[in-house]
């Protein structure tokens, strides 16, 4: 049996998730206490990060290579355009939400309110959870842009950039930290891909301490 070691509300190892259940791969779910630095999970993985998933004998780390290992792996279905100008965009949009929504967003929101509990790391900082609170606006307003123009956010087809974004805004949806009325588009968009039988696992998840709002399972908020 395959393995996916992660955190349920880590945006990254959600990304692989969805890929994952999208191309009806099987995995078992391991969740890894990351920030206890057990010995086992550093040999498999030196870079002290979620997700690792186990295929056989080998391990594969970081989010976005796995996921298009799984592409290349299992191209069907698609979740890469086929063309370099897509390949590039969904790179691009991937890296976007990885990194800059990341920072910006997530760090100050879902890593202050949730993960410095869990870890206990100390209490959450509440500039960093301002500064959260006033960058998510934007970029819900720059996939609000994207959408307008797109079906879905790199172009005619959904790929791993929509699963990027629907990973970050599904951990934090748990805690209420998206307003899904500033755009109707972007909501749209959400609902589409949150009623996916790839999503369902997702929607399972439960953090001890933290039960999600009622809307969370609602395919239809």
């Amino acid at each position: 049996m395959n393995r996916l070691y992660h955190v349920p509300l880590s945006p990254f190892c959600r990304k692989v998730r969805l890929c994952l259940a999208e191309k009806k791969i099987e995995v078992e779910l391991v969740e890894e206490r990351y920030w206890e630095r057990d010995p086992d999970f550093l040999r498999r993985n030196p870079a002290g990060k979620v997700p690792i998933l186990r295929i056989g004998e080998k391990n594969y780390a970081e989010s976005s290579a796995i996921c298009e290992y799984l592409e290349e792996k299992h191209p069907t279905p698609p979740l890469m355009p086929s063309d370099a100008e897509g390949r590039f965009e969904v790179r691009r949009l991937v890296s976007w939400f990885d990194d800059k929504f990341h920072s910006e967003v997530t760090a100050n929101l879902l890593y202050e309110r949730v993960n410095r509990k869990i870890t206990k790391s100390g209490y959450p900082v509440s500039a960093n959870v301002k500064a959260g609170a006033k960058a998510i606006k934007f970029h819900l307003d720059y996939m609000a842009w994207l959408l307008d123009r797109r079906r879905w956010l790199a172009g005619d087809n959904m790929t791993i950039a929509d699963f990027a974004a629907a990973a970050h805004l599904s951990s934090l949806d748990y805690i209420s930290d998206v307003d899904w009325n500033r755009s109707a588009v972007v909501k749209d968009w959400y609902a589409k891909i949150k009623s996916r039988p790839a999503f369902r696992s997702l929607l399972a998840d439960q953090v001890p301490g933290f039960p999600p709002p009622e809307h969370y399972t609602d395919l239809d908020f």
